[in-house]
């Protein structure tokens, strides 16, 4: 058994760290709750347009758009990865990479090349250790994304599927489905899909519309927005869910911490009481020896 010391020292070191870790998760909390207003905005937003979009598309027979046609013949197409800049939100950036490499192996056996636009350090550190190619996108995003840093990466992409240069576009991301859920997935942002409001609420009413300009008109402006808007929704979700499983693991870490504090106060306990002990039979033995 440790000495007395040893674990005065090692038990006042676990309560510094889990000042630190509560620290941290009370820090993780207030972030969660912005990140998860902001994505709750987005996704209200995106379920509009995409709302609007499905009943123009409704009404105007045979749609097609650019966006909406991939190039047969291109074996080529683009993953947009979103992990995290900081550690320490438990399996959050393993989830993500993990379901994005399984996403580039299927491709591979499809024979399909795929260029990686990789958002955050830990995911660029991992691909280099994989030893795989990529493009660093984004590397200043911060833990609140504005709409005009994401804007320039979803034009960049549609204006290289639009000139045929890709087939497809996807997003490796964590997904927030609620507080207690996030999943890691993989999303297809290009070519858009005939059904662009797949989640949105469907109209429980007939309404007539009357469009100017004409519904080909809107399409062509509604449609790149619609990819925008849903590119900068994976990136608020991205957000929100690193958020809440830092605030997870920060909370696991602490109670950890205090479990850890109870043991060594046990055994400071005993080791204290084994000292004692020791004393007294010294005590002891020394007045037997002067008698």
């Amino acid at each position: 058994m440790a000495s007395a010391r040893i674990i005065v020292k090692r038990r006042k070191t676990v309560r510094n760290i889990r000042k630190i870790t509560r620290t941290m998760q009370l820090i993780a909390t207030a972030r969660f709750q912005a990140a998860l207003a902001r994505a709750t905005a987005a996704k209200q937003y995106t379920e509009r347009l995409a709302q609007l979009v499905s009943d123009l598309s409704s009404v105007t027979e045979n749609v097609t758009h650019p966006l909406m046609r991939p190039a047969a013949d291109v074996k080529k197409s683009v993953m947009v990865v979103i992990t995290s800049n900081r550690g320490l939100c438990g399996g959050y950036n393993s989830n993500v990479l993990r379901t994005s490499v399984s996403h580039l192996k299927n491709a591979e056996a499809e024979g399909i090349a795929t260029d990686i636009h990789m958002v955050g350090k830990k995911g660029c550190n991992y691909f280099k250790f994989l030893g795989r190619e990529f493009l660093e996108t984004l590397p200043d995003i911060t833990d609140k994304p504005r709409f005009d840093q994401i804007e320039p990466l979803g034009n960049e992409l549609m204006g290289r599927f639009i000139n045929g240069e890709i087939a497809s576009v996807h997003v490796c991301y964590m997904q927030f489905v609620s507080a207690g859920k996030q999943t890691a997935t993989v999303t297809q942002l290009l070519p858009l899909q005939q059904d662009v409001a797949e989640g949105a609420e469907e109209s429980t009413h007939n309404t007539q519309y009357d469009f100017s300009p004409n519904p080909e008109e809107l399409l062509a402006e509604l449609l790149p927005a619609t990819v925008r808007i849903r590119l900068f929704q994976c990136f608020t979700e991205a957000i929100a869910s690193e958020q809440i499983a830092r605030m997870v693991a920060m909370k696991a870490a602490t109670e950890a911490a205090g479990d850890m504090i109870t043991t060594l106060t046990r055994q400071y306990n005993r080791a204290r009481q084994t000292a004692i002990t020791m004393e007294l039979l010294d005590i002891v033995g020394g007045a037997n020896a002067l008698e």
